[in-house]
């Protein structure tokens, strides 16, 4: 009785200082100032005006004078006659540097060969102090390419399976550092390391990256802490009349999950124009509503899918109301992470206490998001108290980490074989919606996903055809192009991949590492 009263007792601690550790606002570090509050109307005039074709061009920029000044010169001269506001920002404003190295490529090298030049191309050193919207980093860390040139939480990790097949150890651990520094300087790892990015994160896969580096996860176990208590932050004050407070959502019989948020109900700076036209078509639903769910959307990673019930032109986007998947399998690798380092380090209370909320969650998942029907896992709207019915890629976290029955990894299997597999490897979802995260496109990390998975149930026939698939759609590209693509389409293998708000990106980080893993996988 002792032993449980303790463990009681160290649970309410330890939701009390998770919620004190990540409130809204407030951080260990003074918080950057997104651009669009920091510049305010000149921000909104220069986005909605596409002064640059891509919006991220001008979130981007560094001014040449102190903000302010900046913004009390643009209210002085923006009602003069002849003024051009184009002309105004390229005078204030240093445009974002375009990273060339004189890289070309040379086809008669091998893909693998290929991806080892790159390395140094995306391979960004320490940075010596903030530039514009820019957070620096203390250690050196690779960027995904294109118009990508800061580094992304959840493309991190696939490209740092790479950089472990190509024995790069230091640059990993590099890399894992800097997360760590930006989990202690802001209280997560926002979507990337810029100023605009901190509303949100991305998918949690930091327990993931420490487990690449050695003597983790004990050598993380603050961060780790950490990154658990801003996404379950406010699940010890939900109850019946809250059900739902920022990324966690309580169920009617008392299940307690996550979700997809952003802690700013505003256009993405990045897209400013493209979520403001968005909000204005969604005649029904107040802008701010509409904002939510497209940036929590961006946290997803899915940005955009009909995993979130969204039609073409995103107005009836959902985001908020899905617990998905991907994201409640990622938190029990982070659940049972922190239970390892707690065992490692001699605390077992905590370790215990761990062990049962994902024992809890472990449950939930393979009870709320199993269909039997479909032989999937399903997202949940938790709104409507249902399963949503988008098949999607996502259905496979269970069996990446090993959560699903051996039964039911095998439905699985089948199910993605017949609907999945395509000739250029696993389509993301069933449905063409002209969004990038629908078919006909197929993403590296998904492919890993799906191939790891399948090798966890034995099912490595079906694994190595999706892998064989992927492989020589990859080289195809590059055979022909000489690059190595964002995504890919993986139904018409005469089509490059495409949809969403900007053209197809080459590097590319993810892309090169899975690719890289699987090419020297038994070497």
């Amino acid at each position: 009785m002792k032993v449980l009263k303790f463990i009681f007792v160290f649970h309410i601690l330890f939701c009390v200082v998770a919620c004190d550790l990540k409130k809204p606002g407030l951080t260990t570090a003074s918080q950057p100032v997104s651009p669009d509050i920091q510049y305010g109307a000149l921000f909104e005039a220069v986005q909605m005006a596409r002064v640059f074709p891509d919006g991220k061009t001008f979130a981007d920029c560094t001014p040449k004078a102190e903000p302010a000044e900046i913004v009390r010169r643009y209210a002085a001269e923006k009602e003069k006659p002849g003024f051009d506001l184009r002309a105004f920002v390229l005078a204030h404003f240093e445009p974002p540097v375009a990273h060339t190295s004189g890289f070309t490529s040379d086809t008669a090298r091998s893909a693998a060969q290929h991806i080892d030049a790159l390395w140094p191309v995306l391979t960004r050193a320490a940075d010596s102090g903030a530039r514009g919207t820019l957070l620096p980093l203390p250690q050196p860390y690779v960027v995904p390419g294109g118009r990508f040139g800061e580094i992304y939480y959840w493309d991190s990790y696939f490209t740092m399976l790479g950089l472990e097949a190509a024995g790069k150890t230091d640059l990993i651990r590099d890399m894992v550092d800097n997360f760590a520094y930006l989990i202690d300087t802001y209280g997560h790892i926002p979507n990337g390391n810029r100023s605009y990015y901190l509303s949100r994160s991305q998918p949690p896969f930091f327990s993931l990256m420490t487990g690449l580096v050695k003597g983790s996860p004990a050598a993380y176990l603050p961060q780790l802490e950490k990154e658990y208590a801003f996404w379950m932050d406010g699940a010890q004050s939900l109850s019946g009349e809250q059900s739902a407070y920022r990324r966690v959502v309580r169920l009617p019989d008392g299940t307690v999950l996550n979700r997809y948020w952003d802690d700013r109900a505003a256009p993405r700076p990045e897209s400013y124009r493209e979520d403001v036209e968005t909000a204005r078509s969604a005649t029904a639903r107040p802008a701010e509503v509409v904002y939510r769910h497209l940036k929590a959307c961006a946290e997803s990673g899915w940005d955009f899918s009909c995993r979130w019930n969204v039609d073409s032109t995103l107005v009836n986007i959902n985001t908020t109301d899905i617990l998905p998947v991907d994201l409640n399998c990622l938190l029990w690798n982070l659940e049972k992470s922190l239970q390892a380092a707690y065992e490692t380090a001699g605390i077992k209370q905590k370790a215990a206490a761990m062990s049962e909320r994902a024992r809890a969650r472990a449950e939930a998942i393979n009870r709320l998001f199993y269909n039997p029907q479909s032989d999937w896992y399903e997202d949940y709207n938790w709104q409507k108290g249902e399963q949503t019915g988008q098949l999607s890629l996502a259905g496979m976290y269970p069996l990446f980490f090993g959560l699903a029955s051996q039964a039911d990894a095998e439905a699985c299997a089948m199910t993605l074989q017949a609907r999945f597999l395509r000739p250029g490897g696993l389509v993301t979802t069933l449905r063409n919606t002209g969004q990038q995260w629908d078919a006909p496109n197929g993403w590296a990390p998904l492919q890993w996903i799906g191939i790891a998975g399948l090798r966890k149930y034995g099912q490595t026939a079906l694994a190595d055809e999706i892998k064989n698939r992927w492989v020589q759609r990859c080289n195809a590209v590059y055979k022909r192009t000489g690059k190595m693509l964002e995504k890919y389409n993986v139904e018409d293998l005469s089509l490059d991949g495409g949809g969403g708000e900007y053209p197809v990106q080459d590097g590319f980080g993810w892309t090169n590492g899975v690719l890289l893993r699987l090419l020297t996988e038994g070497d």
